[in-house]
């Protein structure tokens, strides 16, 4: 798969990534939910570079455990 085929599996919507916030209002999509003891969970939102990074670190590390990789589930592990 290509990255485009990748990020075209997740939802995305306008946010703030959280590993570029200077960045501002770009396109987003949830890569983790934080769940807090009080109050509302929190998505963690990622931009397409954020999103894609944790995707191949994924497929290697699929590859060199020979586990299943599964494109489009950065927040899950690897099973």
């Amino acid at each position: 798969m290509n990255q485009q085929q990748i990020l075209a599996l997740y939802e995305w919507q306008a946010g703030t990534c959280f590993r570029h916030p200077c960045k501002g209002d770009v396109p987003t999509a949830v890569v983790q939910t934080v769940h807090q003891r009080v109050g509302d969970d929190e998505p963690v939102r990622a931009c397409e570079e954020c999103v894609i990074e944790p995707e191949q670190e994924r497929w290697v590390a699929a590859s060199e455990s020979g586990l299943e990789y599964r494109p489009g589930h950065a927040d899950e592990p690897l099973q």
